[in-house]
Order: structure tokens, then C-alpha cells, then sequence
């Protein structure tokens, strides 16, 4: 059931929208087996043999999984483009180092919604269960010894840990979904809930009657699906949605001992099911690369279709990975030479193939990173004033500015300055660029996409002279007063920081407050797309009126395009024929909201900029124009393009200081 769930969500099958909380059975699973183990160890013995615990362990998951991960590095080199593949890699290089789900938790991946997901990022739960097989041996025999062996206060020390660990889990999965979803302090309570099975099984005196043990066991599998039916991308996960698959596999577990009559162990137990059950960790390990590769090599552009998803992350998974369960799982599970002997020599091989893996994928991100690249001639430097449409270059020139290679870190200095918040920061901000004292004051507020103008604002002041720039920006909070959602839950956090800032301008307002909104937000309550641009309009207007009426000027500008995949990558997969990357006007802008942004604006009194004729053309949006790259990742412009639109921005600017 549970790689099943996992494997047919990822291929894109309709009907299990929440299929992803097949990980959460996992995990329930491997608690209780570990758990048992351990706890009969200490029952007998008092003591656990960490050493066969640990061989044990890396003998049973640790060659498949290097296996799978070493082909896929190979084959990212050979098939994403060079940008794409140092990424990756890099994900590759965390995975062989065991801590895949931290390095995730820290780029804020959003696994339940991320458009461009890396081949290795299945490993993150690998992550967590290595994490909690290092630490809780250690952990489960100091609550032993702390029990006294006595079974029911150890029950009720397990059971403290794990209700600590889901109240952190509840507590930051709307604030910081990420950490809360990758990372081993707020996972543990599904794995402590089955060394909890565990226990209690152990401890159990008498079984339970048949009907009841049934009903158990129906009842669990009922969670489990009803989670992989009901959830979906937009399920504030883990949280506390996640007690229902959880709580579903423990009763699977707890009454599916008894193989009660009438109940779901003979369902679970047709052949078919016990094949899938002996290959499901080689299974989950392969059909992830399976599907992601392949969609590397077309280009994340085209999505593949249902057919091809079916084809490869379900048809041709199973075979694949029952060779890989027949020649390496099973053969190097408990190899006769490595078990005659002690167990460090697994223990120093397992160091050993982990420094050779990890140089070795070290070495390939080099390599990647520092490739040659073809370019094109040099073309001529862009016009002083920004062109209408913009002037493509369907290569890569050898004058392209930034470099491919410095795309991502072609950002305004705001980030360097510290003056750009995090999402769970919200002070407002004290950031002045310019002689405090200035005569003209202009205000950036809102959120990444409004930072994007400052390079061309701060040029402007440069060029006018006498002009301050106070800089109020949060990540993924627009000025626009509309709750929005961040990893599906309402982003609480940016209202009272908004709201705070809209305080701070009208208690001492300046000549002009500029803001740009990304144009993709989800709104709390809100699924229609009409409604949503009905919502947002409203709130621009809220925004907008309670700036002017203060006193200040107000200049909204359109947001800029939105790509499915980076064009910096895209751009080095094909440097002389870079056509295939721009893109189309219709999908990569929201131009029926743009309108309703526009009319709310001037309904408000403030002015609207639309800087998009100097960004796309009528039917494309180009990803390099002249000399220039202009965006540095999937949604952001580069500075140097940014600062080369100030003249465009200049004439709304003065039109609205004159």
C-alpha cells in the first residue's frame, strides 16, 4: 500500500491526489519493525549491540540506494543542462552524505508543488530514516534504562517524545512547511508511533475478538486510502493531516497481527500485494529517477503525458526494480562473508563506498561547473533607451551579461544588505539608501518582485540627485492586502508585517511608494480565477487609497513573466539555439490581471506602469535581449536588465514627482 500510493501520485494517477502519504506509512512501518528489534534486544539482553544494529542497517538499505543514486548522477550529467546539473548534483552529493531532507528543508522546497523537482528528492525520507536509525538505539535504551525496564513507563515515555514531536510538527508546518515536512524533529512521532505499536504489542496480554481485530484493521486501511483520496497538493501537510495515515497504519499493524476472520490480512496478503511489499523499497528508489530523467531530456516545458508517466514510473519501475532487489538488495543484504565477520568491516566499507561516492559526485560538480560553454559573436550593446519590442538573441553571445554562471547571484544588494526579510521575520524594516535628509523620498514596499525594481530606483536616484530610497521588502508578501498562501496555508505572518509597514508610510508618508506583486499568489478562501483577480484588484485598491490619502504618491508597477523552468538553465542546454526557451506571451503573464491591477490602481488614485513592451514581444517573451540575460531565474529579472529598464521607469516616476 504504501510504495503503491507513492508511486502512482508521482506518475500522475487522478484518483490519489494525496498518494504522497505513502511515505507516512513507510515510516510508521520501519518504527515499529526497528522498534520491535530493539526492544526485544533490551528484553533479553538489557543491552543493544550497536555495532549489529548499525551493520544491519547500512547492509539492508544503503547498497540500493547508492546504486540508484550513482546511476542517476550519471545520467544527470549526460542529460540536463549544465546549470540544471550542478544543482543536482549537489542534491546527489547531500543524498550520499545522508542528509538530503536538511538540504531541501534549506532551499524551502516545496515537495507537494514544486514544478521542477530534483531526481534525488524521494531520498529526503531515506534522510530522515537514516537520521532516526543513527539516534534512537541510543535514545530507546536510555528511556529503557530510565523505565527501569517496566513496560507502561516506557509506553509512556515513548509516547511523551512522540507527542512533542507531532506538537512541533502542528506548530511549524504553517510557518515554515519545509523544515516542518523534510526534517527529523517533527517526522519522529511517525516513527515513534510504531515502535508505540511495537511496545504495545509486546506488551499485550490477550488478543482482541475477532470482530473487533477486523473492524481495526478495515478501519486503518479506510484512513490510509481515504488520506491518498481526500489529500491533495493543496492539504496543509504534515501538520495535523498527517495523523490520519499515520493512525490508519498503526491500526493496520496493531490488529493485523491477530489475522482476524473477515478482516483485511487476507487482502493484504494476494500474492501480487507480498510482490510489491518485497520489492517496494527498490521500487521507490527507481521509479522517481524514471520519471524525472526522461523529463530532463525533453525539457520541463512539455510536460510528459499521463501515458508516458504510467509507462515509466509504473510498467517499467517494477521490473527494474526487482533486479535491483534480486542482484543487490538481496545478495548484499546478509552477505556470508561480511556476516562471519565482525560487524565493523561492513561498518568501514559503508565509510568507504560513502568517500568514494561523494569525492566522486564532488568531482563531477567541478567538472560540470566549470565545462566550457559555446557562445556566439559578440553583439552589439544594448540602445540607451530600452526598445520596443525588445531586440532578441536567439544565441548566446560571448558579451552575454551576466554569465550564465552568474545568473542567480545578479540580484539587487538589498539581500546583501540584510534588507530584504525572510518569511518569518516582521519588524519593519530601517533601510535607507541615499542621504537621509533628501528632499525626495521614495518608498519600495512589497514583496521579492518589487525588490527586483530597486537596481533600476536607485539608478534613477543616482541620476536626479537629492532622492532617498526606503526599502520595505519580505519574501513572498505583497503590498496588496489580500491574505495569500505560503505552502498552502494563509500567510499570516506577511498581513500583520503589511499592515505594519502601510502603518509606518502613513504616520510619516513619503513622496512616492512604488510596489510590483508577483501575480501568482493563492488566496486564502479563494479558488475561482475570476474571483481571484476580483479579490486581488480589491486589495491593491485598499493598499493604494490608504497610501494616497496619507499624502503620498503611489506607483504600481505589472508584474514580469513567470516560466515553468529556468531559463539561465535552459539557455546552457543549447547555447547557439537558445529560441526554444522563450516564452509564450499568453502562458508565462497574467495579463487579465495585469487590467484589473491597472484599473483598480487608477480607481484609487495612484499610477500603473507596464513595463512589459520592453520584456516581451506580442506573441514571446525572450530570454536574452541584445547583450543581456534578462532573467535569473524562473521568475525573477536580472539587475543588470532591471537596471537597463530605468529609463522606461523614469517617465512614471517623474509624472508622478512633477
Amino acid at each position: 500500500m504504501a510504495v503503491g500510493l507513492v508511486v502512482l501520485y508521482h506518475a500522475g494517477i487522478p484518483f490519489v491526489p494525496g498518494g504522497y502519504v505513502g511515505v507516512d506509512v513507510f515510516f510508521v512501518i520501519s518504527g515499529f519493525l526497528i522498534s520491535s528489534h530493539l526492544l526485544e534486544s533490551l528484553q533479553r539482553d538489557g543491552r543493544v549491540s550497536f555495532a549489529q544494529f548499525y551493520a544491519r542497517r547500512a547492509r539492508r538499505i544503503l547498497p540500493a540506494s547508492f546504486v540508484v543514486a550513482a546511476l542517476t548522477a550519471v545520467a544527470v550529467v549526460v542529460v540536463y543542462p549544465p546549470l540544471g546539473a550542478e544543482r543536482v548534483l549537489g542534491d546527489a552529493l547531500a543524498t550520499v552524505l545522508y542528509v538530503p531532507n536538511v538540504r531541501f528543508a534549506i532551499e524551502n522546497t516545496d515537495y507537494l508543488a514544486d514544478h521542477s523537482p530534483s531526481p534525488y528528492q524521494h531520498y529526503w525520507s531515506l534522510g530522515v530514516e537514516e537520521q532516526f536509525y543513527l539516534l534512537w538505539p541510543v535514545v530507546l535504551l536510555l528511556l529503557f534504562l530510565l523505565a527501569r525496564r517496566r513496560g507502561r513507563t516506557l509506553t509512556v515515555l515513548i509516547a511523551t517524545l512522540a507527542l512533542a514531536s507531532l506538537v512541533a510538527c502542528v506548530i511549524l508546518t504553517p510557518v515554515q512547511q519545509p523544515a516542518a515536512f523534510f526534517l527529523l524533529p517533527t517526522r519522529a512521532w511517525e516513527l515513534l508511533a510504531g515502535a508505540l505499536v511495537g511496545i504495545l504489542l509486546q506488551e499485550r496480554r490477550r488478543a482482541h475478538p475477532p470482530g473487533v481485530a477486523a473492524a481495526g484493521g478495515w478501519m486503518g486501511v479506510a484512513m490510509i486510502l481515504g488520506a491518498a483520496a481526500l489529500f491533495s497538493e493543496a492539504t496543509v501537510f504534515p501538520g495535523f493531516a498527517a495523523i490520519l495515515p499515520v493512525a490508519g497504519t498503526a491500526l493496520v499493524i496493531y490488529f493485523g497481527v491477530q489475522s482476524a476472520p473477515g478482516g483485511p490480512t487476507a487482502a493484504l496478503s494476494v500474492r501480487p500485494m507480498q510482490f510489491l511489499g518485497l520489492i517496494s523499497y527498490s521500487l521507490y528508489l527507481v521509479h522517481w529517477p524514471l520519471l524525472l530523467i526522461p523529463q530532463a531530456a525533453v525539457g520541463d516545458s512539455r510536460p510528459l503525458p499521463l501515458w508516458a508517466t504510467v509507462l515509466l514510473g509504473v510498467v517499467l519501475a517494477i521490473p527494474l526494480a526487482y533486479l535491483l532487489y534480486r542482484w543487490v538488495e538481496t545478495p548484499l543484504r546478509a552477505p556470508a562473508a561480511l556476516t562471519r565477520r565482525r560487524p565493523r568491516v561492513t561498518l568501514l566499507g559503508t565509510a568507504a563506498v560513502t568517500a568514494v561516492l561523494a569525492l566522486g559526485i564532488w568531482a563531477a560538480i567541478g567538472w560540470v561547473s566549470t565545462r566550457p560553454m559555446p557562445t556566439g559573436e559578440a553583439v552589439a550593446a544594448a540602445p540607451d533607451f530600452p526598445s520596443s519590442p525588445p531586440a532578441a538573441t536567439d544565441f548566446v553571445p560571448a558579451n552575454l551579461t551576466p554569465s550564465l554562471e552568474d545568473a542567480a547571484t545578479d540580484i539587487p544588494r538589498l539581500y546583501a544588505d540584510d534588507c530584504h526579510h525572510d518569511t518569518g521575520v516582521e519588524t519593519v524594516q530601517d533601510c535607507v539608501y541615499g542621504a537621509a535628509d533628501a528632499p525626495v523620498r521614495i518608498a519600495l514596499f512589497g514583496d521579492s518582485h518589487s525588490a527586483q525594481w530597486f537596481p533600476a530606483i536607485d539608478e534613477y536616484a543616482q541620476e536626479h540627485g537629492e532622492v532617498a530610497i526606503s526599502t520595505f521588502t519580505k519574501s513572498s508578501c505583497p503590498a496588496v492586502s489580500a491574505t495569500v498562501l505560503d505552502k498552502n496555508s494563509p500567510y499570516t505572518s506577511c498581513d500583520r508585517w503589511r499592515d505594519a509597514v502601510i502603518e509606518h508610510l502613513v504616520a510619516d508618508p513619503p513622496e512616492l511608494v512604488i510596489f510590483s506583486s508577483y501575480a501568482w499568489y493563492e488566496l486564502a478562501g479563494v479558488d475561482d480565477d475570476t474571483e481571484r483577480r476580483e479579490v486581488w484588484a480589491a486589495g491593491l485598491a485598499s493598499t493604494v487609497r490608504a497610501l494616497t490619502a496619507s499624502g503620498s504618491e503611489v506607483l504600481v508597477i505589472a508584474d514580469t513573466p513567470r516560466f515553468s523552468s529556468s531559463p539561465p538553465a535552459c539557455v546552457s542546454a543549447d547555447p547557439l539555439d537558445v529560441s526554444a526557451c522563450a516564452g509564450d506571451r499568453s502562458l508565462v503573464l497574467d495579463e487579465a490581471l495585469t487590467r484589473a491591477e491597472a484599473a483598480a490602481t487608477a480607481a484609487a488614485g495612484g499610477g500603473f506602469a507596464d513595463l512589459t513592451e520592453y520584456i516581451c514581444g506580442a506573441a514571446e517573451c525572450p530570454v536574452i535581449v541584445d547583450d543581456m540575460l534578462v532573467y535569473r531565474d524562473v521568475n525573477h529579472l536580472t539587475s543588470t536588465y532591471v537596471r537597463y529598464l530605468e529609463p522606461a521607469l523614469a517617465e512614471p516616476i517623474d509624472a508622478l514627482l512633477r
